[in-house]
Formats: C-alpha cells, structure tokens, sequence
C-alpha cells in the first residue's frame, strides 16, 4: 500500500536514506533521556515520550505471600499484634472472666471501704463526752441576770387592737393589788373612747388579762391602765437622786413585740429635754429624760429602765435616730426614760382623778441665740395668763427660771413643768438687747 502524497512530500527518505524521512528543518536536537526531566519524573513511561529517546522496562512486581501465623496472637503487615478469640481454648477463657470479676469486686470493696473510712470517721466517734463545768456559773446579785430575774415577772407586754390594726408596747406594774400598770400615752392613746378596741396586758408567765384604761396624760407621754387579775409582782420605784451619769442600768420590755426583751447600758445623761410626739397619737410633751444607751427599740415604749438594784429609775419612751427623736427606726444608742419621780406623780394623779395638771406660764416660745448666749424667744404671750400679769412681752428672750439657765424653747418648757400651779417664780430675760432683767410670775394650771 502507498502512502498519501502528502505523507510521502512530507517524509520521503532523503539523502540516500531508507524509512521515513526526517521532518523538515532536519533532525531535532539531543532530548534528555528516560532520566530526566526533572519536572518529568515519568518520562520514561511517558507514551508522548521522545520516539529517539531509549526505552526500558522496570522489574516485575513481587508479592510476598503472607504465611499464617500459629497461636491467638497474630502479627499483621505492620508489624502489629493482635489476638484472635476463636482460637482461645475455654478454660483459658473462663480463668480469664474469673479474674476480671475478682478484680472488679475487690476494687469496690476497696472503694467502698476507703470512702466510708474517710468520710465518716472525723464526723461520728463512738461513746464520745464532751466536757461540763459544775457548779455552773455564779450569778452575783446586783448582775444583769439577777436584776432580770427579780423585776421581770413586773414587766408586761401591751397588745393594742384597733379594727384591723394593731400595736404593741411594754408597761410596769406598779400596784399589785389593784392590778395598775404604768405605760407611755402613745402605747394606748389609740385605743381609748374607740368602740371594739381592745387592750391586752400579758404577763411574763405567759398569761394575759383584758385592760382598761385609767388615764392618759398626753402632755407627759404616761399612761395608767387597769387589769383584773390576782397574784401580780409590782416593780420597786427609786426616788429622786438616786442615779448619776454612768450608773449601769437595764432596759427590760418587748421591742417588736418580743416580749421580756432585756437590754443593759449605761446612763449617758440626765435632765436631757426631749419633745415628744408619740405617732398616731395626740401626745405633745416636752420631758427631762434620762438618756441612756442600753439598746431601745420600738415596743420597749412603757417598759422599765432600773438600776443596779433592781429599782426602776425611769418608763422608757423614746429613741433618737438619723431621721430625728420618736419612737420609730432601730437604736442607735441614744434612748430616752421619763423619769420615775415625774412618772410617779403623774400616775398618781391619774390613779385618784383621771387626769393630771400641769403648771404654765402663758407663752409660747422658740430657741434663738445670739453667738454668745442661749434663749427662749417669745413669740405669743396669752391674754390674762401669768407671763402677761408678769409683764412679759413679745420678743422678750427667757435665759432662766430660779435660777435654773434656760437655753431653748424645750428647757423653759421643762423648767414651767417642775412646778406646780400657785408656784410664784422669778423669770430672768432680755429686752431689746440690753442687760437681763427679773420678773415674777406666778403660774397657773395649763
């Protein structure tokens, strides 16, 4: 068979040679050989290869027949062991189960013993006694247990009920007999003249009794009610003088209704004016107080203030606190007594009349001061009263009453109320900003 034309044109041998021809332009240069190139590692089985370029064949392929191994364990191509379990005899199988479940149950009863071991023996001791102290400890009269023991059975808890509304407070037995209580104004103001209203004293046996109201003194703050019960302890009272500034007291009575709440201090101060306006209450007083610092919360009001012998020296009434003087808030070391004395002389009014009197002067007064003194300012004198009869005018400054400095509004108050109605006393003051003058002044009843 011939080839095409233009196979032969292209082809045909040329100078003498046989075959196909070189192509034109005449042999190609010298190629790399099945060694090279380097960018083609497969040059030699490349079929597009170089038809000058020589060829080779590599060595045949060997496969390595794996031999079977004898035994459970095996090694594979990577040199890696492994057991095969058809070829475990079954003793060796049970042995093998026995064991792990014998080591199994030891671990847990080891566990199991460890942990109880460690958790409990520090906590549970078998037969264990602790220490005691006998005789136990001593109780010296005159210490604040003693004085709880003796004037606690005289102080009561008062529960005052109002329609849905209700409060508490504390008082004093201050006649077994006839079953008085002494307490403050504004502990039972509440409740008096109000139809279905009810009072409550409960005692520190855990009993109670209805009670009536006596008398109320709003100008005082004290208040006596009246209980039908028999077997009542009466509280001992103290008399004037008997306390000074730093004597140890204890308050005893029911702060937020806690009954037989007992509380100890020191007195901080006496004769401190204090005005009173007892919440929800018509009491308006101006009292010379016994400061103390024994803890007085809301519901001691009423309650005792006594001594180191057991005596009352005062009927707790008041707190002063951040937002002002009352009887709400917590304490803050600043409490307020009324003195037993003037305690004393107002229940006694109360017990034969039903009411109280008090002394006045006819004025009304502010606290103003002039950088060097302290005074009263008045700023009302009432018409035909004894400041009037006096010659007392408006803007005249009170700074004493026999005798006694008067540097505020409270302390003329104070000084007007230790006296009584007849009393004739001498008023010191300033006019116009001159020298003092004295005037006298006989008072009547408020």
């Amino acid at each position: 068979m011939t080839a095409p034309w233009p196979v032969l044109r292209a082809f045909a041998p040329r100078d003498g040679q046989s075959g196909l021809g070189l192509p034109p332009g005449g042999r190609p240069g010298a190629r790399r050989t099945s060694s090279g190139p380097w960018w083609k590692p497969d040059a030699a089985a490349d079929p597009w290869r170089d038809p000058l370029a020589p060829s080779s064949l590599g060595r045949p392929a060997e496969y390595v027949e794996e031999s079977e191994p004898q035994g459970p364990i095996q090694v594979d191509a990577k040199g890696r062991r492994r057991l095969r379990l058809g070829d475990i005899t079954l003793p060796v199988a049970v042995i093998a189960v026995l064991s792990l479940l014998f080591v199994a149950a030891l671990g847990g009863t080891l566990s199991w013993y460890l942990g109880r071991t460690a958790t409990e023996s520090p906590l549970l001791t078998a037969n264990t006694q602790l220490s005691e102290v006998s005789p136990g400890i001593s109780r010296a009269p005159g210490s604040v247990a003693d004085i709880a023991q003796q004037v606690g059975p005289a102080v009561v808890s008062i529960e005052v009920r109002v329609g849905d509304s209700g409060a508490t407070g504390s008082g004093v037995v201050v006649d077994a007999e006839n079953g008085y209580i002494i307490t403050n104004n504004h502990v039972v103001s509440g409740a008096d003249d109000v139809e279905g209203a009810e009072i409550r004293a409960v005692f520190s046996d855990g009993s109670g009794s209805d009670a009536r109201i006596v008398g109320r003194d709003p100008a005082s703050d004290i208040a006596v009610i009246k209980v039908e019960k028999p077997g009542l302890v009466a509280a001992s009272l103290a008399t004037a003088g008997s306390v000074v500034v730093g004597d140890p007291v204890v308050a005893i009575g029911s702060p937020l209704g806690l009954a037989g709440t007992v509380t100890s201090g020191i007195v901080s101060a006496l004769d401190r004016p204090v005005r009173l306006s007892g919440e929800g209450s018509d009491t308006n007083a101006v009292i010379s107080a016994i400061q103390t610092d024994a803890p007085i919360n809301p519901g001691n009001s009423g309650g005792a203030l006594v001594d180191g012998t057991g005596a009352v020296i005062g009927i707790n009434t008041a707190i002063a606190s951040l937002g002002g003087s009352g009887t709400t808030g917590g304490s803050i070391g600043l409490g307020f007594a009324i003195p037993i004395d003037t305690a004393r002389d107002i229940a006694e009014q109360l017990i034969s009349t039903g009411t109280a009197v008090h002394a006045s002067l006819g004025v009304q007064a502010r606290s103003v001061t002039d950088g060097a003194r302290d005074g009263a300012l008045v700023v009302n004198v009432e018409p035909g009263s004894p400041a009037e009869a006096a010659g007392i005018e408006e803007q005249d400054v009170i700074i004493a009453v026999d005798g006694t400095p008067v540097g505020s509004s409270e302390e003329l108050q104070v000084a007007v109320d230790s006296k009584s109605p007849g009393d004739t006393v001498t008023v010191e003051l300033v006019r116009d900003g001159g020298s003092s003058t004295e005037v006298q002044a006989t008072l009547t009843t408020a």
